[in-house]
């Protein structure tokens, strides 16, 4: 099996570049909202940590970034109760996908939490300042301070670029984006 994680910006298009590859992919942001969604020891956990902020169950995403905001080290402390969830689930997507030729990790904090091992292949997607700002402030829930915070939680971006194997350029147009994952997938497959 290979292992392809995708690293970038937020906003720069890293699960759309993913879906193109018409593979298996584990959406570390989707997996988060299933959590808020539907378990509610995770619920009962964060409301104990934060009982101004969280006030019923599904855990509702501006909630979490309320709480993030409120406190430099919040964010911290909600990562360090979501993400050893999200570590299982990804563990078992790998093992339910062990026979895949490929499969995609899409996760925000791949190389921050050390979930990479050696034998993934990274996947850098660059794109550029002016078309992530237009992306990201078309999404409801974009709040500048929260993705700034966010941001600070990530590698720069340079470091994440020198440790990729490949970088696809992200113009957001979708004709251009499938050659590229076309001609890469090949690639990849003959290695």
């Amino acid at each position: 099996m290979i292992k392809i994680g995708i690293l970038g910006d937020i906003g720069s298009g890293k699960t759309f570049i993913a879906r193109n590859f018409g593979c298996p992919i584990f959406n570390a942001d989707l997996e988060v909202s299933k959590v808020y969604k539907n378990n509610k020891s995770i619920y009962k956990k964060l409301k104990k940590k934060f009982p101004n902020n969280i006030s019923s169950f599904p855990i509702k995403k501006k909630e979490i970034g309320e709480a993030i905001l409120e406190k430099k080290n919040n964010l911290i402390k909600i990562v360090r109760i979501v993400h050893p969830i999200i570590r299982i689930k990804m563990n078992n997507f790998l093992k339910k996908n062990k026979n895949k030729k490929i499969v995609l990790l899409d996760v925000p904090l791949l190389l921050e939490n050390n979930l990479n091992k050696e034998n993934y292949i990274l996947i850098f997607i660059k794109a550029k300042r002016k078309d992530i700002l237009k992306r990201l402030k078309q999404r409801s829930n974009y709040n500048p301070k929260l993705f700034n915070k966010l941001r600070k939680l990530q590698l720069p971006l340079e470091i994440k670029k020198k440790k990729s194997d490949y970088i696809i350029e992200n113009n957001f147009k979708s004709f251009s984006i499938k050659k590229s994952v076309k001609i890469l997938k090949k690639k990849i497959l003959k290695k």
